[in-house]
């Protein structure tokens, strides 16, 4: 089994991107994606900037993927897709259908992400005679579901061709909308959003009327209210058939956190896996997404 990294799906400063990576390459993870995923605007790195660092990542020895928009409305991102599709060096993770045709009529392999609903093997197929070499659950789906997919596609004929990777810990990347709501949280257009999300590293906070936690506002994206975190879960996946476990980069103690999937993966830890009691996992589970159910 191996560990990812997924794209940053917060806006950071350039500089504290680029010592992020710095700090992953001499860390034990296998694969790391790379890209603006989220929103246009947020323009700290350039599209060749994120081609350049994925080439010295991957020199470095790590597997790079580029990671694209889930949302795509203009022109102008559509140029920024063909520049990813045609970088001739690095995968991509498609996160919407567009970019599938694109790298399907250049013949191209490519991941999956989980913004592509993908609910039965038969989806899963359709994606997998395009192209699709690797795929990303979407998050909202269960483990259950997941070994049902999978034993699906075994039976179709095609299971050992593609990988399967989990979103396995960090905020979980609910909804995407045309609306930027960290932009209307400080009353203003998103065409004049002054890059707000640059003040929110982990995202800006929502709770309930009764302070609980729901979600975390993100520009046009909405992500869980506590982060998801499916440590004790690495063995589950092992045996049902899921290749890769997918870690979500937040600005603090990541080391910590690869260093407990790293040893879960390669079973050198004591064997009992807990997650924080701030943490949720109910998705897993066929649950509320917000519940924390240890099994």
């Amino acid at each position: 089994m191996k560990l990812s990294m997924g794209p940053v799906l917060f806006f950071w400063q350039r500089e504290a991107v680029y010592q992020f990576y710095r700090e992953l390459a001499e860390q034990p993870v296998d694969v790391i994606y790379l890209g603006e995923a989220v929103c246009s605007k947020r323009r700290e790195l350039k599209t060749q900037d994120w081609i350049d660092l994925g080439r010295e990542l991957a020199a470095d020895g790590k597997q790079v993927v580029l990671s694209s928009l889930a949302l795509i409305e203009a022109e102008s991102e559509l140029k920024t897709l063909r520049r990813l599709c045609d970088n001739g060096d690095l995968w991509l993770e498609a996160n919407d259908m567009g970019a599938v045709q694109m790298l399907s009529e250049r013949k191209l392999p490519f991941v999956s992400g989980s913004a592509i609903n993908v609910y039965n093997a038969r989806s899963l197929q359709a994606l997998y005679r395009r192209g699709m070499r690797r795929w990303v659950m979407p998050v909202e789906l269960s483990g259950e579901t997941l070994a049902a997919i999978l034993t699906d596609a075994q039976a179709l004929g095609f299971a050992d061709q593609i990988e399967t990777e989990v979103f396995s810990y960090g905020h979980l990347p609910l909804a995407y909308s045309a609306r930027c709501f960290s932009a209307r949280a400080r009353n203003l257009p998103k065409d004049n959003c002054q890059f707000v999300c640059l003040e929110y590293p982990q995202g800006m906070p929502l709770a309930s009327q009764e302070d609980q936690s729901v979600f975390t506002i993100n520009g046009i994206q909405t992500m869980s209210g506590q982060v998801y975190n499916l440590l004790p879960e690495v063995d589950e996946m092992k045996r049902i058939g899921v290749d890769l476990v997918r870690l979500s980069p937040r600005p603090e103690a990541m080391a910590e956190v690869i260093a407990q999937y790293r040893a879960r993966i390669d079973g050198t830890d004591d064997g009992i896996a807990a997650i924080p009691a701030d943490a949720v996992n109910g998705y897993w589970y066929k649950s509320a997404g917000l519940v924390n159910t240890q099994r």
